[in-house]
């Protein structure tokens, strides 16, 4: 599918080796903009779906995006353009290190996102833009961690998606730079299978406690649960 159609939004990603996902959209649905960010950044932009939620959830007047592959960056952009929010968004073509050692004393940022490549067993596909999309060689889980430090706001907030197996791996690196959790969803297909993706919340104050819980998306083939479907329903057409 050449396009996908949102609610208030559209996403062209003909040239973009990944496709609008659950992940994606997840994330951009349950990332944390209560603490009212002035700027927003999403590490990994592909298609711009998270910068482009983020957009209508928010007012942050700043939403910077940073892409890497030469086809989804220029796909971003277009689709940022072609948005309402054209005037709050705009994408970087840079890689994150080199991003962010340019940018720590330049910008800082009140909410970070990322939904990173994480399949980091020894596997290709054969398709190099979608490995590189898909695969943590393209970002390793401490570069994440140590740029999102620098580049966060004192109290800012870091949201991440990744496989549940990663979870605890995650947070122990995101420690070492002294990023602490402070909530966690962790997100199940069906009531019957195992848990998938976990929904991470960070700041750089020590959290006395992290607020946990599950969100289960169907409960048969589209038959969404409420949850899920409440937290999506601004964004999908057919909830």
């Amino acid at each position: 599918m050449s396009s996908f159609q949102f609610k208030q939004f559209t996403i062209q990603q003909d040239r973009c080796a990944m496709k609008v996902g659950t992940d994606g959209v997840l994330l951009g649905a349950w990332a944390t903009v209560n603490h009212n960010p002035f700027s927003v950044l999403d590490i990994g932009a592909g298609t711009g779906l998270i910068g482009l939620m983020i957009a209508q959830r928010s007012n942050a007047e700043q939403v910077d995006a940073i892409e890497v592959d030469d086809d989804a960056y220029e796909q971003a952009v277009d689709n940022f353009e072609n948005s309402p929010w054209g005037d709050r968004l705009f994408c970087y073509h840079a890689g994150l290190d080199e991003f962010a050692e340019e940018m720590q004393n330049e910008e800082e940022y009140d909410l970070i996102v990322s939904n990173p490549p994480f399949y980091n067993e020894d596997y290709t596909t054969g398709d190099e833009q979608r490995d590189k999309a898909r695969f943590t060689t393209s970002m390793p889980f401490d570069e994440l961690a140590e740029a999102t430090s620098v580049l966060l706001s004192d109290n800012g907030v870091f949201n991440v998606i990744l496989p549940y197996k990663e979870e605890t791996p995650f947070i122990a690196i995101a420690k070492q730079f002294g990023l602490s959790p402070f909530k966690i969803t962790r997100v199940k297909g069906t009531p019957e299978t195992e848990i998938k993706r976990s929904l991470i919340a960070f700041k750089k104050q020590e959290s006395e406690t992290i607020e946990t819980d599950e969100l289960i998306i169907e409960i048969t083939r589209h038959q969404y649960t409420p949850e899920y479907t409440a937290l999506t329903k601004d964004f999908y057409l057919k909830m």
